[in-house]
């Protein structure tokens, strides 16, 4: 049973980079750093809400912006806003459970995937 390796005509499929990649590992690390900031920073009946609604919410807001067929197109500069400001949450997040570094590496990360990501949109 072999495939069909050869392209067809008329159908485009988008490249995957070692960027999509690592911004694609970003946003999972994203979600999960929210939930387990959510689950365990706050009060029992809290914890569930916010451990769920925080990630819920990132992903909408992801979804809604900055997928690659975002809902809501944006400018560049408002796209990065956003994206910049899931990558501070996340950040504040992790500096309240005490893992500073941890939340600095997660923004250098982040924000350099962002910077090479939003470079290449542009050119």
């Amino acid at each position: 049973m072999s495939q069909n390796t050869a392209a067809e005509p008329g159908v485009q499929r988008p490249t995957i980079t070692p960027l999509d990649i690592v911004r694609v590992l970003v946003l999972l690390a994203a979600l999960a750093s929210l939930a387990l900031w959510g689950f365990g920073e706050w009060p029992m009946p809290w914890s569930i809400v916010v451990g769920i609604g925080a990630p819920v919410a990132t992903l909408l807001i992801w979804a809604l912006f900055l997928s690659p067929r975002p809902v809501l197109r944006l400018h560049p500069f408002l796209r990065a806003v956003v994206e910049v400001l899931i990558y501070v949450g996340v950040t504040l997040a992790w500096w309240s459970m005490g893992q500073a570094w941890a939340g600095i590496a997660f923004a250098v990360v982040a924000v350099t995937s962002g910077v090479i990501a939003g470079r290449r949109a542009l050119d």
